[in-house]
């Protein structure tokens, strides 16, 4: 509050009163945020910038989640520069394929995967963000278009590791040990064949 008073402070006395103005300057944007850009309007119109900013909520989900959440990038137990280094990309490798994971998964997921019919829900970019329509039926009935159930991200990942290889060591006299991995089952395989599909390379034509 102290840029609202103008001090007068003497060897003897003491005043102060308040400085009208500048209340003046802060009662006219009460309420409003400003939002400047050294951008020229011709490369960013007005509502491009509103949107970059508000587009700032995923850069500090990203690091939310490699700090705390997923991947725990702290405590940061290494001394040596390089070390940290390393610790630090590493995480940010994963993160990326977190990310193409989330993209792959979308449909089983409870992400909004129309993010244009998201906006059309809005008024003006300057509003809350809502949710797509296919989105809120995706929310309401735990199911995709396809009947499929959804669910969040970590509990995916959490269903999937439930897919084990095991070391089979048969009783038969002469028998080799063998490996044998758990038959998905209908999540777990949709989940796979999402992921393959995604990580699959496009094939060149002559």
């Amino acid at each position: 509050m102290a840029k609202h008073f103008i001090l007068e402070i003497e060897e003897t006395s003491f005043r102060y009163h308040r400085d009208e103005e500048k209340i003046a300057e802060e009662q006219a944007l009460d309420g409003i945020y400003m939002i400047r850009t050294s951008v020229p309007t011709d490369q960013m119109e007005t509502t491009s910038v509103v949107q970059a900013y508000k587009n700032l909520s995923r850069v500090e989900r990203a690091f939310r989640t490699m700090k705390t959440i997923d991947l725990k990038i702290r405590p940061i137990y290494h001394r040596l520069e390089d070390r940290v280094r390393a610790h630090v990309f590493l995480c940010m490798l994963a993160y990326y394929v977190e990310w193409h994971m989330r993209r792959a998964l979308a449909p089983l997921l409870f992400i909004d995967e129309d993010p244009k019919g998201a906006a059309r829900q809005r008024r003006s970019v300057v509003a809350p963000a809502k949710r797509s329509p296919a989105a809120m039926d995706k929310a309401l009935t735990k199911k995709n278009d396809r009947g499929e159930p959804v669910q969040d991200f970590r509990s995916l990942i959490a269903c999937l590791g439930t897919i084990t290889r095991n070391l089979v060591k048969p009783m038969i006299k002469g028998s080799e040990p063998f490996e044998q991995t758990t038959r998905p089952n209908a999540i777990q395989q949709r989940a796979l064949d999402r992921l393959e599909e995604h990580c699959r390379l496009p094939t060149r034509t002559q």
